[in-house]
């Protein structure tokens, strides 16, 4: 054990009401809770108030009705989470419902027909209101507002002229009567091809690329263009399927129904815009779904079909659904208003941390005494890379590293001048570890688990662990893996930093300090990842001991490092193996002597220390100050330090005014020298260790020396 006594973190429990209501907040239903909420008091309102309104006759007489409502709430929902808005739902209703019935009554064409014709011209009628909204980026409640005009003025026509054609003939096929009165299951035709519908549009949202264009170019169409999403044309792809939807519910309204109507589809687009808004889509559009859709349809469908049947009718019920309009309107603006504030009074939930006393830097006979080891370092890849966390070297003496592009760079052995992308695995190359089969594994922050071949080939490995059940918050998905090692039989041992912060807001979880990070285990034989230790300050440099028992796992805001026994009669305990460290300690890895070498990112403060005690300080700052005038931990000096097996520091390498390598994340010995990288750096460095086994390199010290290799040296 290292000379200062083990004192375990005085943690107090973070608040678990303000704990559960952040996670609520960021889950994506949280905005379908208050819809699902108001959806079930209004059935329960009017199932008290009415007799049998729950029976199975009232429930399919409503099912009629809410299905063909129902898909153009769907129609109008799209384009308004694409950012638009089409008032002219209704009128295309009644265009199609026209149509439907004439091509079917007075030009005799089969059913089929009919219906495709019909979806057809309902699609036309949108891709109208695309062209002018989607490409020409005309104003869609100006521009919709026109076409609803003059498609209602057609339908006018079209009755004064063969209005009485219509009225004197009607259609009895057995298809036809299929779509208007059938039934599956117990299930009227009309539900099963909304149901469908929902369910095909729910996939089209949340798993396919179409359903992401269209949330982000209803987010903001500007980003979306700079990103290379055709904006225009995903608008108009939006308007022409909103009007093939309302055609649709028009043929199935004209199966029931059967009639044309100077009425049919009036103020239609009203109740869809109350059902969409009340279903939590946002008017500004890039948020919804199709589930809240459906409850908003529900809801405003139960509550007109309920005044009915109370008696209420004519302008009375026009006037509630106008305050439910308003309602929804007004709670829609104010909920994106207040949302996101309430999401970060509640989701970052700091708790106390009580650290240990900080060593004594200044005294010349403490462990860690500050000198200028660092002055004399040789540099490598001056200003040709850009914060290069983690370095390794491969049995050739090629040198590695991952760099905030998103790109594993390699330098070429023996004069490191010559510099290559090795490989681009699609994030942040954190830490980085050679397999047996010189196969480079790494973890990449927001991916997962990844490992790339000597040939540049990259392949995954696993980017999910099992859920903790009792979390309301998701932790399956790897948010952060950071750093890793290779047991002898191929487990490979890595760090989830944080399960609740992504990359960008790792710093986050240093002032929660609520121990959010894993050390994870993925097996190779089974591929499956398990959850060796959970509960960690921010989990990050993992290295294998040198006897292949224990794993050493750094807590980067806790200052200390846990071992934690995988073999032997310890197996599944944990220890602490350094309990005070002066700074935030990173990576760790083997030294030729049997030792292990700890880079230190940043130094603690009295500030900081301090600061950790009072959780309701560090919630008031976050609340209250810009980020930028955080009380951040220190992370512009380090130092690397060389501890033994029983954790006690042996020397250390201080770049005293921080000139050379002012924040080091990791350390690499090869053939007798230190290489080292840093998340802040634009450099690489290098350092002599006159004391270090020139022939040593770590591929040796887990797999063992090739024969040509050996003859080689």
């Amino acid at each position: 054990m290292s000379e200062t006594a083990y004192q375990p973190f005085k943690r107090i429990t973070r608040s678990v009401p303000k704990q559960v209501i952040g996670e609520a907040l960021n889950k994506p239903w949280a905005d379908s809770l208050i819809p699902f909420t108001v959806t079930v008091i209004t059935i329960a309102i009017f199932a008290s108030l009415l007799e049998g309104y729950l029976s199975t006759v009232n429930l399919g007489s409503l099912a009629h009705q809410f299905s063909e409502t129902a898909i153009v709430v769907l129609a109008m929902g799209l384009v308004v989470m694409v950012g638009g808005i089409d008032l002219s739902v209704g009128s295309i209703f009644a265009l199609a419902n026209f149509v439907a019935l004439y091509l079917i009554i007075a030009l005799e064409v089969p059913v089929g027909g009919a219906v495709v014709l019909t979806v057809l011209m309902g699609a036309g009628l949108g891709a109208v209101n695309g062209l002018l909204c989607g490409i020409l980026r005309m104003r869609a409640f100006i521009v919709t507002l026109v076409t609803m005009i003059i498609f209602r003025g057609i339908v006018s026509l079209l009755l004064l002229k063969f209005g009485s054609e219509l009225a004197l003939g009607a259609e009895d096929t057995p298809l036809w009567s299929f779509l208007g009165y059938g039934s599956v299951l117990g299930l009227p035709t009309n539900t099963i091809i909304f149901l469908f519908l929902a369910v095909g549009g729910h996939v089209l949202l949340t798993r396919t690329r179409l359903g992401a264009h269209i949330i982000a170019v209803g987010g903001s169409r500007l980003a979306a263009r700079r990103a290379g999403i055709p904006a225009g044309r995903i608008a108009m792809g939006v308007y022409v399927l909103s009007g093939a939807l309302c055609a649709l519910a028009a043929v199935l309204y004209a199966s029931r129904i059967g009639s044309v109507s100077y009425t049919t589809g009036k103020h239609l687009e009203i109740l869809v815009l109350t059902a969409v808004i009340l279903g939590g889509v946002s008017l500004g559009g890039g948020r919804g779904s199709i589930a809240r859709m459906v409850m908003g349809a529900l809801v405003v469908m139960v509550i007109t079909n309920g005044m009915v049947r109370l008696g209420i009718r004519g302008g009375v019920t026009e006037m509630a659904t106008g305050a439910i309009l308003l309602f929804a309107i007004l709670f829609d603006v104010k909920w994106l208003k207040h949302k996101d504030k309430l999401l970060n009074s509640t989701f970052v939930c700091p708790v106390k941390l009580t650290m240990p006393p900080l060593p004594d830097l200044t005294d010349k006979n403490s462990p860690y005494a500050v000198n200028d080891r660092l002055r004399d370092v040789e540099v490598i890849g001056l200003d040709q890379v850009d914060g290069p966390e983690d370095v390794i070297l491969d049995r050739a003496g090629n040198l590695y590293t991952g760099v905030r592009q998103g790109e594993i760079l390699r330098f070429l052995a023996p004069d490191y001048t010559r510099r290559e992308v090795f490989a681009r695995p699609g994030g942040r190359p954190l830490g980085l570890a050679f397999d047996r089969d010189d196969n480079l594994i790494t973890c990449v922050a927001g991916m997962g688990l990844y490992g790339v071949r000597p040939d540049g080939e990259i392949f995954k490995l696993t980017d999910q662990s099992r859920r903790t059940w009792w979390r309301l918050r998701d932790d399956s998905r790897i948010l952060m893996a950071d750093d890793l090692d290779i047991a002898p039989d191929g487990r490979i041992f890595f760090s989830e930093a944080t399960v609740r912060y992504a990359l960008s807001d790792w710093i986050v979880d240093g002032l929660e300090a609520a121990g959010n990070g894993k050390l994870l285990c993925y097996d190779p034989a089974t591929q499956k990842t398990t959850t060796v230790l959970q509960g960690l300050l921010f989990a990050n440099g993992v290295c294998l001991s040198h006897d292949g028992h224990s794993i050493l796992v750094v807590e980067s805001w806790g200052s200390c490092v846990q071992r934690h026994w995988i073999n032997g009669p310890k197996k599944g305990t944990t220890e602490p193996f350094i309990a005070n460290l002066p700074g935030f300690a990173d990576n760790i890895n083997r030294a030729s002597d049997g030792t292990y070498w700890i880079a230190i990112a940043g130094i603690r403060s009295p500030l900081w220390d301090l600061t950790m005690k009072s959780p309701g300080f560090r919630t008031r700052m976050i609340k209250r100050i810009p980020r930028d005038e955080w009380i951040f931990p220190n992370l512009n000096a380090g130092f690397i330090a060389k501890v033994d097996e029983t954790g006690q520091i042996l020397d250390v390498l201080w770049d005293r005014f921080a000139t050379h390598h002012p924040s080091v994340t990791s350390m690499r010995e090869h053939r007798g020298y230190l290489y080292i990288g840093g998340l802040a750096n634009n450099r690489i460095g290098r350092i002599k260790l006159p004391a270090a086994d020139p022939t040593w390199m770590g591929q040796d010290s887990y797999w063992g020396t090739r024969p040509a290799e050996a003859s080689e040296a």
